[in-house]
């Protein structure tokens, strides 16, 4: 993600957050039978899977699915907040953030099983998330209107203004671009994507997220490679750190403890309410297909991209000095690795990473705003003050938005975890399913009428239509 929590040290709701999204991740661990680890290449199998279109229209696969919620999900955070975690917390802060991960993927399976189950399909694609899941598992319209306002304002408007300000920020120092010329190309760009609807989103997304994760996963297994006779030392330095057994940069064992649990959980999103919206525009036979693929979205945001920021840095001598952080830090790192045009490089990660996040949170704010009313006029209105919001992130200071997003992103959080902790039996039933379909050699197919679900509307539709035929 986009790093929110790193300026917000100190503040009280974030430690209530981090014990409510680890309770939760441990709880849905252990009654899941730890579906994370158990169903790892089951994930792999899935996010491939070509589904068998028969309704003519066009529908989002589960890979797109996948990079558009991977899209939100690996952002600056994944770069500069790693940094600042290092700085903040010591190389032990890693360790941390790899714990909170592996806990992370059995919330985003239920999150996402249970926006699949309850999702509907409107004349485009089907949509949902907590706010449908809210409405329909919980009987709770109100509450889910609450949710789809407070997603709306801190994914499509604040999130993407932040994005945006790295991303002008990044050049200026880079290239000596103008920041606004910057920030008009993006709102230009930007509004070129979203005016085209979820399709387009999605087929960009497909397109981006997997061509910047691999480009920049290389350039990391390059530097390790190079550098792989100190790679066994500053692994153990991670874990000794982590337990206070060696200290560097960042001191004590809570400072380790607390940065790496803040950047592994806001990092991957498990437990938000935002990258179900994305697992609910996939078409697939069964909802706990889309809960294993976001759930290895986890995977790749934190134990992948995040690690591989980490090694950058760790392999280097600059984060002892304590000199520099944040993406200087990670810019020094990588050009004492592979030579002065690493600034370079990471400016262009930084507009691709940013750049997709964009995208992807804007289409949670607007999946959302439907949900609240749909209207052509609400959603033209929604996407000009998203292009407004980019551009004006690329010329101001963010200190406002950022304490704006600390508050509506703890507050959608908290309404997600009531939500899912209330309706994980239904995703738990799900789970039960799928397994015992795929024992059978089947390819699952969701029935929710013979498990006692109700008001799943699309899987209704879709049965129907079997029944005419």
């Amino acid at each position: 993600m986009n790093g929110i929590i790193d300026a917000s040290n100190g503040i009280l709701w974030g430690y209530v957050l981090i014990a409510g999204l680890l309770g939760i991740g441990i709880y849905f661990t252990v009654a899941s039978r730890f579906v994370q680890f158990r169903f790892f290449g089951e994930m792999i199998r899935v996010m491939t899977e070509k589904p068998e279109y028969k309704d003519g229209s066009k529908n989002i696969s589960p890979f797109k699915s996948f990079c558009v919620g991977a899209a939100t999900r690996i952002g600056t955070g994944n770069l500069a907040g790693v940094a600042v975690a290092i700085t903040l917390g010591g190389p032990g802060a890693i360790f941390w953030m790899w714990i909170v991960a592996l806990l992370g993927g059995a919330t985003a399976f239920i999150e996402s099983t249970l926006a699949q189950v309850y999702k509907i399909k409107d004349t485009k694609a089907f949509r949902g998330g907590p706010a449908y899941y809210i409405e329909k598992g919980l009987k709770k319209r109100w509450l889910g209107i609450i949710f789809a306002v407070l997603i709306a304002i801190t994914f499509g408007l604040i999130f993407n203004s932040v994005q945006s300000n790295t991303i002008a920020l990044a050049f200026e120092n880079a290239f000596g671009m103008n920041r606004i010329v910057v920030g008009l190309i993006i709102t230009v760009v930007t509004g070129l994507v979203i005016f085209g609807g979820v399709h387009r989103i999605a087929n960009l997304s497909s397109v981006i997220v997997p061509v910047m994760a691999i480009l920049y996963l290389t350039i990391a297994t390059v530097v390790m490679f190079m550098n792989i006779t100190e790679l066994p030392s500053v692994i153990a330095l991670i874990v000794k750190s982590a337990f206070g057994f060696e200290q560097a940069v960042g001191g004590a064992i809570g400072a380790a403890i607390m940065n790496g649990v803040k950047r592994g959980l806001f990092s991957n999103e498990a437990g938000m309410g935002s990258a179900p919206n994305a697992a609910a525009t996939a078409t697939t036979s069964h909802p706990a297909k889309q809960g294993l693929i976001q759930s290895l979205g986890v995977f790749v945001d934190t134990i992948l991209v995040c690690s591989a920021t980490a090694f950058i840095i760790l392999l280097a001598p600059q984060f002892r000095s304590g000199d520099v952080s944040g993406i200087e830090l990670l810019q020094n790192s990588l050009s004492s690795h592979i030579g002065g045009w690493a600034a370079i490089f990471i400016s262009v990660a930084i507009f691709l990473f940013a750049f997709s996040s964009i995208i992807g949170s804007y289409y949670y704010g607007e999946t959302n705003i439907e949900f609240i009313k749909e209207s052509k006029t609400a959603i033209l209105g929604y996407r000009i003050a998203t292009m407004a919001f980019v551009m004006i992130g690329s010329v101001s200071s963010l200190s406002l938005v950022w304490k704006m997003a600390d508050l509506f992103m703890a507050l959608m959080t908290i309404i997600n975890l009531i939500a899912i902790g209330m309706l994980a039996k239904v995703a738990m039933k799900v789970l039960k399913d799928y397994e015992m379909q795929r024992k059978a050699g089947k390819n699952p197919v969701f029935n929710p009428t013979a498990l006692g679900i109700k008001d799943t509307e699309a899987w209704e539709e879709k049965r129907q239509e079997k029944k005419v035929g």
